[in-house]
């Protein structure tokens, strides 16, 4: 790849459908990286079917879906037609696991296909699309479906991905493909993994080669980076380096955790990102975390990077996936000067710290965090670990106390913990309901840098577009 097909803008992948498909649409058209979210997409598009998809755009997608009986099996089980009755419960799908069914693996696959096929209708600016490692079991399904797509990138960070390049070349030759999976509590000489075969998937069809995506691995710090290039096998096409301060998950501080006097994760002088050192590794980089300012992007490339990723900024505008009043919220609390955000250490279920924005009425407020009722039903960040028995089971630190103790979970890991799944998926406004009658409340993620979203909202009080925020960016308008 040449430094001329290089974007210098990313536009980052942010929660649950925040990073939706018309932000990446938006972005791409543009001429930067429009990203999209993949974490979760099987509980996305299964939910907007049940509410009826009312524009038509998810079954225009599926329409398009290179195997027509795939597609229609899951439109035949998730649609509803005028949309579910108000207060009516969303259907369960299959939690992720390392014995999917046939059915559970083509709704990852027809998921992705879809949210990418729509970001990138119409035009051929570049699209990605943005993974968890953390969250393994899903991946091979949920890349095959965007590669069905012909999605340009794959960004993934919150773990090791260096099974993720070889993983790309076997399925985009359609291949049967391993990916190896972290099991707590396994013997040393046990290994896990899932396996894909795409023509199972798409019932014996035969397909031409797909394209193969760029590959960004998002790290921290270069010793991650360092070890992923040495190797050919385990080499990222480039890497996105995330500051602490970007919004999300974060990697954990190197080193002892200490904590300041407000329970925050404290960085040190091993956390620095010294770009002289990716710079040297040959390989493209982006930087991200603060970054998402114009002079910022200049200097960013003074340092010998390809360009910068920027999250906050575009999730703060018209077209992120944000319910709209919580970007109404968050907008106003902005311009007044209330908004902050806070490293939480304890928020996430997978022990990674995650940045959460402070807003009443969401999980950032630890009361109602310990009053709702624990319940894991979509389950993508569980951990997957080995019974005494040998068998395979799964817990999670944000689902109901004695179910997480009686699976070996320890009592020191329950405090404090929201469930990022169905709270995320609230904010994107397609939240649960209950037995009760009540809606599973919401949370916001969002990075510490909310300097360009209050420079934009300045000239733009009531929203800026992503359009804007890429030419606010690129110096073309001031912005303030």
């Amino acid at each position: 790849m040449t430094d001329a097909r290089l974007p210098q803008i990313i536009q980052g992948g942010m929660g649950v459908a925040v990073s939706s498909w018309k932000l990446a649409h938006k972005v791409a058209r543009a001429g930067a990286l429009g990203v999209v979210s993949g974490t979760g997409l099987d509980i996305v598009v299964a939910r907007r079917l049940q509410d009826g998809d009312a524009d038509g755009d998810l079954r225009r997608a599926l329409a398009a879906f290179p195997v027509p009986e795939v597609a229609r099996e899951i439109l035949d089980h998730y649609f509803v037609e005028g949309g579910r009755e108000p207060g009516q419960p969303y259907i369960a799908i299959p939690r992720p696991s390392l014995t999917e069914t046939l059915r559970a693996q083509r709704l990852q696959v027809v998921a992705n296909f879809a949210e990418v096929w729509l970001a990138k209708e119409g035009h051929d600016g570049p699209v990605g699309v943005n993974f968890l490692e953390k969250i393994q079991s899903p991946t091979p399904w949920t890349a095959y479906g965007a590669m069905l797509a012909g999605v340009d990138y794959v960004l993934m960070g919150a773990g090791i991905p260096a099974h993720i390049p070889h993983l790309l070349d076997q399925l985009a030759a359609h291949e049967v493909a391993s990916l190896p999976v972290d099991v707590a509590e396994s013997l040393p000489d046990e290994t896990w993994a899932v396996t894909i075969d795409p023509r199972e998937v798409m019932g014996g069809a035969e397909l031409e080669p797909l394209h193969r995506p760029t590959f960004l691995a998002i790290v921290a710090n270069h010793v991650l980076a360092q070890y992923l290039a040495r190797d050919e096998v385990t080499r990222p096409d480039g890497f996105v380096v995330e500051a602490p301060t970007a919004g999300g998950h974060n990697a954990p501080p190197r080193g002892k955790l200490v904590l300041d006097d407000d329970g925050q994760p404290v960085y040190g002088p091993r956390d620095v990102i010294d770009p002289a050192k990716f710079a040297d590794l040959g390989l493209p980089f982006w930087l991200a975390g603060s970054w998402g300012a114009p002079a910022r992007l200049q200097e960013a490339l003074s340092l010998g990077a390809a360009g910068i990723q920027v999250g906050t900024l575009f999730a703060m505008s018209e077209d992120s996936g944000f319910r709209p009043d919580i970007r109404e919220r968050l907008r106003t609390s902005l311009i007044d000067g209330t908004l902050t955000t806070r490293t939480d250490p304890l928020a996430s279920p997978t022990g990674f710290p995650f940045k959460v924005a402070q807003l009443p009425g969401t999980l950032s407020d630890l009361g109602l965090r310990a009053e709702r009722p624990k319940v894991c039903d979509l389950g993508h960040l569980r951990t997957p670990f080995r019974r005494a028995d040998g068998r395979l089971d799964y817990r999670c630190a944000s689902e109901p106390d004695h179910m997480f103790t009686r699976k070996g979970g320890a009592d020191d890991e329950i405090a404090g913990r929201a469930c990022l799944c169905n709270a995320l998926v609230a904010s994107a406004g397609l939240p649960q309901v209950r037995k009760d009658g009540t809606e599973e409340p919401p949370i916001v993620t969002l990075g510490d840098d909310l300097d360009g979203a209050r420079a934009l909202l300045a000239t733009h009080p009531d929203g800026y577009s992503a359009t804007d925020a890429i030419a606010w960016l690129r110096g073309e308008t001031t912005g303030a």
